[in-house]
């Protein structure tokens, strides 16, 4: 089996929101095992409040994965998977419409540097600007796929996953 993959949604949203949904299935169909934590108790105590207790909780999820897992996260969920990067072992960091900053909150957006990681972003975002990751991006040379979208990026869910299944086997052939 390749490895395990943890999903992490947005804000406002849920396990079974359509990005991190279609993205588990793509991973299970390459032999993967994913898993989508339920981050929705933790979000009804703010955007800013919710950063510690869901990292909290994501740290839990990869502690008890036998392998360090492939974190996926989709706006908020991307915000915590790239902090969660820097205090444990994490095999790839795939994330979408990231903030580069949670207002209210003093934490600012960051990844390890040694961690394969693909950011995928639209053009249209009006949730999480696109100037903020990309300057991010840039300084950290990250690649970034850009998509004619806006923060739901729900017009590129199968170019999402085409992307995803190729860093998938990027990943498996690194090993």
């Amino acid at each position: 089996m390749p490895g395990h993959v943890i999903l992490s949604h947005g804000s406002d949203t849920g396990p079974d929101a359509t990005k991190v949904s279609v993205l588990a299935k793509v991973a299970q169909s390459m032999g993967w095992t994913a898993e989508r934590p339920d981050y929705r108790e933790d979000d009804k105590l703010g955007h800013a409040e919710s950063i510690e207790p869901r990292i909290a909780r994501l740290h839990e999820r990869i502690a008890a994965s036998d392998t360090p897992p492939v974190l996926v996260g989709s706006s908020m969920g991307a915000f915590v998977s790239g902090l969660a990067s820097l205090e444990v072992p994490v095999a790839g960091l795939f994330l979408l419409a990231t903030p580069a900053l949670i207002p209210g909150n003093d934490l600012a957006f960051d990844v390890r540097l040694d961690v394969p990681t693909l950011m995928v972003h639209g053009w249209h975002d009006d949730v999480c600007p696109l100037d903020e990751i990309y300057e991010f991006a840039g300084r950290r040379e990250l690649p970034l796929l850009i998509l004619d979208d806006d923060h739901r990026l729900s017009a590129h869910i199968d170019a999402i996953s085409k992307h995803f299944g190729f860093f998938l086997e990027q990943l498996v052939s690194r090993v």
